[in-house]
């Protein structure tokens, strides 16, 4: 069974160039960037601990499955 929590969710982003650098922890991907005050900062992800949990966790799933074997 899953354990809800980000580390095992699909939007669970820790290999962006972006992510920190603890190595529990990634970006938040469900939605989209949090803009920042100054107009010309870059907006940024949420930063999630991977045993953090949320309403929108989604179980990781394989994205490029092969099809069955018949």
């Amino acid at each position: 069974m899953t354990t809800c929590a980000c580390g095992n969710c699909q939007f669970f982003d820790d290999k962006a160039p972006s992510a920190p650098a603890k190595n529990d922890a990634g970006l938040c991907r469900f939605n989209p960037p949090i803009s920042q005050p100054a107009r010309d900062d870059r907006g940024l992800w949420p930063v999630v601990e991977k045993e953090d949990w949320c309403g929108h966790f989604a179980a990781t799933v394989e994205r490029f499955m092969t099809p069955p074997a018949e």
